[in-house]
């Protein structure tokens, strides 16, 4: 818990996502630089089955009916993940964030059997199951990485990202996407320095959220 305690107390950039409910596909963003909102409330899509708890979730309650977060099952992580990596199709970057530019055999591996489970890296060519970074449509065209499952715990989950919509509205299949002018803004802001975090739950995780950050406590989509 010493780590995590670390992370805890000296992250000073927040980006709170806040469900209604373990089911919904549909939620509301904040960001907090220390007890300030940077932006106006966003809208965002998670998973087309809603949010699973993921392994960075120890420190919140969960009901014995509630989801854990696995490969394929369609569901958007809940808990608490550093966020590290901005990637996108540009070349170049100005960003506060170290940058991933997405050539096109980038890959994320998601087979659970492989020992790069959960790892962006350069296509060796014999990759069983993989999705590319660089991809057809604007999804990819800026996202930032989300550290979930860094010890790459077989079948929880991999290659969590926010990212550009498909649609407004639109679900994904685990991540949180929102429109390009908002992943845009939070990308410009994201400053590595200042330990940024994505705190990601259901409405019935706010109290616990309040106790391990109290700077939130201005929050509309904790009350």
């Amino acid at each position: 818990m010493t780590s995590f305690s670390i992370l805890l107390f000296s992250s000073q950039q927040i980006v709170l996502v806040v469900a209604d409910d373990m089911n919904s596909s549909q939620a509301k963003l904040e960001c907090y630089e220390a007890s300030q909102k940077a932006f106006e409330t966003m809208h965002v899509n998670l998973g087309k089955n809603g949010l699973g708890w993921g392994v960075e979730s120890e420190q919140f309650t969960k009901n014995p009916d509630d989801a854990l977060k696995y490969e394929g099952d369609k569901k958007a992580p809940a808990g608490i993940f550093r966020l590290s990596n901005i990637f996108g199709y540009a070349q170049k970057s100005n960003y506060n964030v170290p940058y991933l530019y997405t050539a096109k055999n980038l890959i994320c591996i998601d087979d659970t059997h492989s020992n790069f489970y959960n790892q962006i890296i350069m296509a060796h060519g014999d990759e069983k199951s993989f999705e590319y970074m660089k991809r057809d449509d604007a999804q990819y065209k800026l996202g930032i990485v989300v550290d979930y499952n860094k010890k790459a715990l077989k079948d929880r989950g991999s290659c969590i990202f926010m990212h550009i919509e498909r649609a407004p509205n639109s679900t994904t299949v685990g991540c949180t996407s929102m429109s390009e002018k908002n992943i845009q803004k939070i990308a410009n802001w994201l400053d590595k320095r200042k330990n940024p975090i994505l705190i990601q739950i259901p409405k019935k995780s706010a109290k616990e959220v309040l106790k391990l950050y109290p700077q939130l406590k201005n929050s509309e989509l904790l009350k």
